[in-house]
């Protein structure tokens, strides 16, 4: 048998001979006593020592039990402070006053030890669970307000590394709505040193805090690959493994990737496990789907991914929409989905662009729609390139010029071209130059140019002229796949020179292939002649470059930077 724990309890009783009786059977049960003549005393001194339990007689004078147990309840506020009434009183209604008055239960004359004892006991038990259920409530009100915190904490950080870069530029507008305390779909937006633009629309498995800790290094390797001018394949191929190594295996991010060649007019897609992204023209109207063809990140090892892009032509004015699970999968009452038809009818109905996010809302809320996932909608256009934010010159750590008069020679063969992209690396070393560093968009996009002409056209000998229209552009570009898997031999030399002049310096830089040549005339002739999708990047390059020469029947192109 389990012993009581002690108690300090309060007898109100005005009767002495009671009041003596009642305090020794309360003493000889273990419990402390504090007595009292009457309810205004017996108020007092509840208010001065908070006894835990209190024996209340029903008529006392100057305040009666009634009233007194009206305000010791008051004084007790959420903590349960039982009380039993002591009455003679045999009256149904005497005894529902009682407890309407706030007694928990009653004694009736005269008292019997044993019930008194089981009458405390059964009440302490009440008394120590109301106890626990409030130190308990405020345990976890307190975890909450900490969590709470915790989550603000993590919106504010996920809101500025998921959510930076150049979202506010002009060629760019963003909707999104969280299903929790905060959107969790990642959107982010870069620009190369070329100049072009790469967005990453993600949405990892789970709400809030999971998507913040996903977020983090997805965005270090979106934001510092895409400064140093790597390729979306190099980045996907980045990202994968680095969230294959680091995320719980149930955890995994869809992601749509998406690369504009703002200066050739092209779009690089990447899309794995997120909704179809449409290709819009100027006006709405949809000129293509871009469906997921991949697994999301973070599933597949580095030795399985699979970061083939698809390749298309972009016009000036044309848009891209992108958009999250959330949109699709929202639910009304009956569980049915809003679904691809109902936001393609959205789509076609559109007339003016800028209210696209806002019929796409309120044709969720007619939906009756209740949101299963986070909303993110993308809309990017193509503008010209006066309408961006202008280039910054990459920041670097470490101010030291290098020497002004140096050389390199950098040769790669077959099996180094399908997996090395040299072009961020050589970007980064000239970057250490102080004269070239404001002109390192136009370093990149020339040398960028000039690297892919040489393995395109001179090693794998594929044709620019089938890039007529948007379906030859794409089978240019799956044939440019095939050979580059299959290539067995030829080479790609880049030379770099470095040398003072005068008060500043001159780089040349050589390109140069294993391939037969081409006229360069005829190619930029045909292009201008046919507006050709091809021989854009010939253009570029005489537009961009200080001097610009192809030599050796076009086997070798130099360019030369002068500061």
């Amino acid at each position: 048998m389990s012993v009581s724990p002690r108690l300090r309890v309060l007898i109100a009783e005005d009767g002495a001979t009671d009041r003596l009786l009642l305090a020794q059977i309360v003493r000889r049960q273990g419990h402390e006593v504090i007595t009292a003549e009457h309810g205004e005393q017996a108020l007092a001194l509840f208010i001065e020592q908070r006894p835990d339990l209190v024996l209340l007689d029903a008529l006392m004078p100057v305040m009666d039990g009634f009233e007194a147990a009206r305000r010791i309840k008051a004084q007790a506020g959420e903590h349960f402070v039982p009380i039993i009434f002591l009455t003679s009183l045999n009256e149904e209604q005497a005894l529902v006053r009682c407890l309407q008055a706030g007694g928990d239960d009653f004694m009736a004359k005269p008292y019997s030890a044993v019930i008194l004892a089981a009458k405390i006991n059964a009440l302490d038990r009440q008394r120590r669970l109301q106890a626990t259920v409030l130190q308990q409530r405020d345990e976890l009100a307190r975890h909450h307000h900490h969590l709470l915190n915790e989550q603000r904490v993590a919106k504010a950080l996920f809101d500025k590394v998921a959510h930076a870069g150049c979202l506010h530029s002009d060629t760019i507008r963003y909707l999104q709505s969280p299903y929790a305390l905060f959107n969790g779909d990642l959107l982010m937006a870069a620009r190369t040193p070329s100049g072009d633009l790469y967005v990453l629309l993600g949405d990892f498995t789970g709400h809030g805090l999971p998507a913040a800790v996903g977020a983090m290094p997805l965005a270090e390797i979106f934001h510092g690959m895409t400064a140093k001018g790597y390729g979306l394949a190099q980045m996907l191929r980045e990202m994968n493994a680095k969230l294959k190594r680091i995320l719980p295996v149930d955890m995994f991010c869809c992601a749509l990737l998406v690369g504009l060649g703002l200066e050739r007019g092209t779009l690089e897609v990447w899309n794995g496990g997120m909704p179809d992204a449409y290709h819009l023209t100027a006006h709405g109207q949809v000129l293509a789907t871009l469906p997921s063809r991949h697994l999301p990140l973070g599933i597949l090892a580095p030795e399985q991914f699979d970061d083939t892009t698809v390749v298309m032509p972009m016009a000036l004015g044309e848009r891209l929409l992108l958009l999250s699970d959330g949109v699709i999968e929202t639910g009304d009452a009956q569980d049915r989905l809003f679904g691809v038809e109902r936001l393609s009818e959205v789509l076609k109905a559109n007339r003016e662009p800028r209210h696209l996010f806002d019929e796409v809302m309120q044709a969720l809320a007619r939906f009756g729609g209740r949101p299963r996932d986070d909303i993110s909608l993308c809309d990017i256009a193509m503008l010209p390139r006066d309408e961006r934010l202008p280039l910054e010159p990459p920041t670097l750590d470490n101010h030291r010029s290098s020497p002004l008069d140096w050389s390199l020679s950098l040769v790669l063969h077959a099996d180094s071209l399908k997996r090395f992209d040299p072009l961020p690396y050589l970007l980064q070393l000239l970057q250490e130059i102080d004269g070239l560093r404001a002109s390192s968009g136009v370093l990149h996009s020339v040398l960028g140019e000039l690297y892919t002409n040489a393995l395109e056209h001179g090693v794998l000998g594929l044709d620019s002229r089938q890039k007529t229209d948007a379906q030859g552009f794409a089978e240019y570009y799956r044939e440019r796949d095939r050979r580059l898997a299959s290539l067995r031999e030829g080479f790609v030399r880049i030379e770099l020179k470095v040398e003072p002049i005068a008060d500043g310096g001159r780089l040349t830089l050589e390109v140069s292939d294993s391939g037969t040549g081409f006229d360069i005339d005829d190619v930029l002739a045909h292009s201008a002649a046919h507006h050709s999708l091809s021989g854009r990047g010939l253009h570029l390059v005489r537009r961009l470059g200080v001097r610009a020469q192809w030599l050796d029947d076009g086997r070798r192109a130099r360019v030369e930077f002068g500061w």
